[in-house]
């Protein structure tokens, strides 16, 4: 496996204990994951990996996505449509202005 050059991380709302108990997953922010998956498959973005991850704690902005290394953190990641506009902008080597929260 190459070193990706981006990592999707999409909060899981997963606790220590291993519940999930927080905003993110109460809005089904892992029914997203093959979606955004597939999506990086059609788009041939080879170089950019997704997974689910514990609580970032952002659950007042939850659904929550980070890309890293650039840092970037959206939230009310609520649907394909915000999917879409934040894999548009990281292909352009952009930001997602409209779901960027940090």
């Amino acid at each position: 496996m190459n070193k990706p050059k981006h990592h999707i991380f999409v909060c899981a709302s997963f606790r220590t204990s291993g519940d999930p108990q927080g905003v993110c997953h109460k809005k089904g922010s892992t029914a997203f994951l093959p979606y955004i998956e597939n999506e990086i498959i059609d788009r041939g973005l080879t170089d950019v990996i997704v997974s689910s991850c514990g609580c970032l704690k952002g659950c007042d902005d939850g659904p929550v996505m980070v890309i890293y290394p650039d840092n970037v953190w959206y939230g009310k990641v609520d649907g394909e449509e915000a999917i879409d506009e934040i894999l548009d902008a990281l292909e352009d080597d952009g930001v997602a202005d409209n779901y960027k929260i940090a």
